[in-house]
């Protein structure tokens, strides 16, 4: 495409976000304008404004502290029971909410999809839930004995009423043997999940890494490092993609010591401050604790890509050249061992699909990681955006898309149906809350949060 044609496809996506946004009332358009731009060829940024509050009135498809703590970081791990604590609504929300596969025997010695709440009344709000909490954690271990420790997320009256979760915690862990980890992910705090992400890495650091620390100080801690261990970051196995990630690891030869925290344990948090390497594949749930890992225990992480052909052979390599000659030429093995599957459905689909298009509305790393996948198969990405990204998330992306992409932040439910509407992609991927709106449109759609095994049916 000649610079001429570059910079007309720019203006004309310039004047499609003006035209969308004249629909708002004056001071609503100037705040949106923030967060929608183009991208422009050579820029460092993708120029939105990120982890800004949502503006009330419009439909934000973001959740709150409370579901990236328990629907993301502590949720997934599978073999502690995870409270949620305050009334029953927030509760059941998290319960079986995405498929955080696990491998165990549920409500034997795993716990992930079972729903546990301290079903708060008007009785608790007044008088508070201290001595509530602390027998319900009592009853938990007398009916689960397997658990090996338990979680408590507070919704938000916790946090308005001032119940003491920590003297609980430390109260109840004494009376059950078994650690209890107080998490302040109330869902009024900060302006997204990601806030959660947060606060769920900081109890990691401050009520796990001790007990970590310790037990590896008096020789309780039970694992003998190896040179080759590594820990998977930000993965929580939806739809078994860890397991995905794990079998290409382990086949170059290093040792998945840790998953976090899809399929993960209490002891994969407890063991990670010695492993060789951290591979982080959600930057922005859990970048926090491995920049504190490398701070405290000068554990290395680097981030990967395990979506589509390219970036998983580009991954692999960078992750090999962090060892030594062995795993680099048992990388350079795996790599060319599938490559003919590879070409195979390249063979089949590239030519049905080359020239198409896609649309992005997604969570976590999907709005960047997934655009080689999609460009392996010849697809063209037309426009994408995160629900509850920070600044250096765009900044990453900008290495993914191409001039005249439309990126959006935090976009809301009339602006991207408004922008599908004229891009007219060939498919959309986004989550579950846009996915029959489109399907209503006539178009192919595919749900990227949990993933969506139900077809394309329009």
């Amino acid at each position: 495409m000649s610079p001429t044609d570059k910079n007309k496809v720019v203006e004309e996506r310039k004047e499609l976000i003006k035209e969308v946004l004249d629909t708002y009332p004056e001071k609503a358009r100037k705040k949106r304008a923030k967060h929608l731009n183009v991208h422009e060829e050579g820029k460092s940024d993708c120029g939105v404004k990120s982890n800004i509050k949502s503006i009330p009135g419009v439909m934000t498809a973001r959740g709150c502290a409370y579901a990236g703590s328990k629907g993301v970081v502590w949720g997934p791990i599978k073999d502690m029971i995870h409270i949620s604590h305050g009334p029953v609504g927030c509760g059941y929300w998290s319960w079986s909410g995405r498929r955080n596969y696990y491998i165990g025997t549920t409500g034997i010695d795993t716990f992930g999809t079972m729903h546990f709440t301290s079903d708060f009344q008007e009785r608790d709000i007044v008088f508070g839930g201290d001595k509530k909490l602390l027998k319900m954690i009592k009853e938990i271990d007398e009916l689960f004995p397997l658990n090996n420790g338990i979680s408590v997320q507070s919704e938000c009256p916790i946090g308005l009423i001032g119940d003491d979760i920590e003297a609980v915690a430390r109260k109840g862990s004494k009376e059950i043997g078994k650690p209890i980890i107080p998490v302040r992910c109330e869902g009024f705090r900060g302006v997204s999940q990601s806030l959660g992400h947060h606060i769920a890495n900081d109890t990691i650091r401050d009520w796990v890494f001790p007990k970590a620390d310790k037990a590896a100080k008096d020789g309780t801690l039970g694992y003998e490092p190896g040179p080759y261990d590594v820990a998977i970051i930000g993965d929580y196995n939806i739809g078994g993609d860890a397991w995905s990630s794990r079998i290409l690891l382990e086949e170059i030869g290093l040792r998945v010591v840790a998953q976090w925290s899809g399929d993960g344990t209490f002891n994969e948090l407890m063991v990670t401050p010695k492993v060789k390497m951290n591979l982080v594949h959600c930057y922005r749930s859990m970048n926090y604790i491995t920049r504190h890992m490398e701070e405290t225990y000068g554990i290395p992480w680097m981030e990967y890509n395990f979506f589509g052909p390219t970036k998983i052979a580009e991954s692999l390599r960078a992750i090999a050249s962090k060892f030594d000659e062995k795993i680099q030429e048992n990388a350079e093995k795996v790599i060319a061992k599938y490559q003919p599957t590879v070409d195979a459905i390249l063979a089949k689909y590239g030519t049905r699909l080359d020239g198409k298009t896609v649309a992005l509305m997604v969570g976590g790393l999907r709005p960047r990681h997934v655009v080689p996948a999609f460009t392996d198969l010849g697809i063209k990405l037309v426009s994408t955006g995160y629900e509850f990204a920070h600044n250096d998330d765009y900044k990453r992306t900008t290495h993914y898309i191409e001039n005249g992409t439309i990126v959006y932040d935090d976009v809301t439910a009339y602006e991207f149906e408004e922008f599908v509407k004229a891009l007219k992609p060939d498919i959309v991927g986004a989550g579950i809350k846009e996915k029959y709106v489109f399907q209503k449109m006539g178009l192919p759609f595919r749900q990227m949060h949990s993933w969506d095994y139900s077809e394309l049916g329009y």
